[in-house]
Formats: C-alpha cells, sequence, structure tokens
C-alpha cells in the first residue's frame, strides 16, 4: 500500500490483529487501544530514514559525524558535570566511565538530542508498513505499549528516534524493560529525563551483553597476503584466537593475551582501507548496534574524551 506523508493507523486490518492480541494476552482494553491508534500516523519519512541508515556509510564518511573535537568538549563536560556517577557505574559494572559516556555521545549528543518523532508512529508504521522487519518492531511494539504502562506514560507523550530508540540512552522498549536501571534509587527508571539513570543503564546493559572489566577494546592491525579475507568476510563476532590470526598474515603491535579471540576488522577510508582486531568489549559495544562502524565511533570518542580528561585533570594540578 503507498503511503501518504500520514495517515491514520487504526484502520489497518493488522491493527486490529494487534490489539486484539494485546487484549488476550495482556489484559489491555480494547477501547483504550483502539483510541490510541486512531490517533497514530503511519508516516511515510519513517520508511526513508530507516531505509539510509548512517551506518550504510563508508568510515571515512562515518567518522566524522561522531568523532569531532566538538563532540569530544561534550563528553568531557559531561564527565565533569556526571563524575561520581560515572565512577559509581565503573565501579559497579566494571564499564569505563568514557564508553559510557561516549555512547551517551554518540546516541543523543549527551542527552540533548533524543528523538522528534512520536515513537508510537515509529513503532506502528515499522511494524505495519515495512514488511522487511515487521516481526520485529510488531514485538518492539507489544513492549511499547507494556512499558508505557509499567512507568505509567502517556504512549502518545514520548518521542524518540525513527526506528522508536527512546531516552538519552536511545533504549528500544525491550531493552528498556530488560536492562534499565533505578541508578539514583528514586523508585523510577527514568532514561527519558534522568541523566543519572541513564548512566547506569548503558553501563549495565554491556555489562549483561558480557563486557569484561580491564580489557583491550581493539587494537590496530596490518595485513599481508590474501588469507585475511576470510576473516574479513566472518564478520564482527571475535571467533579467531591470535595465533590463527597471525598464521593467515594479520600482525599488530600491542601485547595481548594469547587466549584471545578477535575478529578482524574493515573499515574503509578514502584511499584503501584500515584494519583493527575486534576484541570481546568491542564486540560487546556492537550489541547496542550491530555495526562495526558504530563500535569504532564509540571507541574512537571515548578515547578521545578520556586523553583530554587526562589532561585537564594534569593540567589543574599544576
Amino acid at each position: 500500500m503507498p503511503l501518504a506523508v500520514a495517515e491514520p493507523l487504526g484502520h489497518n486490518e493488522e491493527v486490529q490483529k494487534f490489539i486484539a492480541e494485546m487484549v488476550e494476552r495482556h489484559g489491555f482494553e480494547a477501547g483504550k487501544l483502539q483510541s490510541l491508534f486512531k490517533q497514530a500516523k503511519l508516516r511515510k519519512d519513517i520508511i526513508k530514514a530507516i531505509s539510509r541508515p548512517a551506518e550504510g556509510k563508508p568510515w571515512h564518511q562515518y567518522r566524522p559525524i561522531f568523532v569531532t573535537a566538538k563532540r569530544i568538549a561534550g563528553g568531557v563536560e559531561f564527565y565533569e558535570a556526571f563524575s561520581a556517577v560515572l565512577d559509581r557505574a565503573e565501579k559497579t559494572y566494571g564499564v569505563p566511565a568514557e564508553v559510557i559516556a561516549a555512547i551517551i555521545g554518540v546516541e543523543t549528543r549527551y542527552g540533548k538530542q533524543t528523538g522528534s518523532y512520536r515513537v508510537l508512529d515509529s513503532l506502528g508504521t515499522l511494524a505495519f508498513a515495512y514488511p522487511k522487519r515487521s516481526k520485529f518492531f510488531r514485538s518492539e511494539l507489544e513492549q511499547y505499549l507494556l512499558l508505557t504502562r509499567e512507568e505509567r506514560v502517556d504512549p502518545l507523550s514520548v518521542k524518540g528516534s525513527y526506528a522508536g530508540a527512546m531516552g538519552k540512552a536511545q533504549f528500544i522498549a525491550s531493552s528498556y524493560r530488560h536492562y534499565a536501571v533505578d541508578f539514583d534509587n528514586d523508585g523510577r527508571r527514568d532514561l527519558w529525563n534522568n541523566t543519572v539513570d541513564a548512566i547506569g543503564s548503558v553501563a549495565n546493559y554491556l555489562k549483561v551483553h558480557g563486557w569484561q572489566a580491564g580489557q583491550v577494546v581493539t587494537v590496530k592491525a596490518e595485513v599481508a597476503g590474501d588469507g585475511y579475507k576470510k576473516i574479513v568476510a566472518q564478520g564482527i563476532k571475535p571467533t579467531r584466537d591470535l595465533v590463527d590470526l597471525e598464521a593467515n598474515g594479520v600482525s599488530w603491535d600491542a601485547a595481548l593475551p594469547r587466549d584471545h579471540l578477535a575478529a578482524l576488522i574493515e573499515l574503509e577510508n578514502r584511499s584503501g582501507f584500515e584494519y583493527w582486531l575486534g576484541l570481546n568489549n568491542f564486540y560487546v559495544i556492537t550489541r547496542y548496534n550491530h555495526s562495526e562502524l558504530y563500535a569504532m565511533a564509540v571507541y574512537q570518542l571515548s578515547r578521545g574524551i578520556r586523553e583530554a580528561v587526562n589532561e585537564n585533570s594534569h593540567f589543574s594540578t599544576l
């Protein structure tokens, strides 16, 4: 069905089936859901946006979006404003403060840009008018309605990304329900307005997904011959041991424990490619966004923030 720029969602036959499922599975009131979906809109611009994500760009175009002097400076400000909370999150979950800050920096410019799409419109459009991923977004719409009921929030009031990610940490609804934490102990998990909860929730998410405290994220590598190509083709999950990598023409300068597993990450520059070993913690970052470009941007931004914070600390002691 061709979409207008925006059209009512409530008349869609699949929406009616979804409403019946929500009533049967979760005890929602049919009348309230009917009223809710009459106010929701199918939006063509959401389909366009999800069809051209930034992660489709080559590295040399993607990096300047997120790893900039301005965003590093914003990260330093964020770090200094919430240093006690970031330090507590690092002690609690083992995730470095600068990595937590960098994720929030990449996602929302440290909480300043949390999205302008009504989440109900985003999830409704993608659940019922984007067949490629309708099953996933239908599930997220279910999770969103459960979340807003649990948190006592009006589902029409929440705004987020075109894909339905919400709040300072840009959690999708299922992640919010499973991984958000009440890090300031005020009785509510509020990622929409509460930076403390956002910091704790990012750290908890990474910890649950396998972050290993004190371990290296990634190291620069060099390649020779053709053997490395099959390793790149295997993707971002770290499955190759270091001896195997060396046997296939991959080398690096950093000292790494021999029992580490790695992926070989290939990033496209203007004049060729650069290569990195993607270790466990690099892969964990991709559980937040399933892209090696995203993980590398977070890593490099985090290094920029840490170096700037350390430099500021050095000068403050002179």
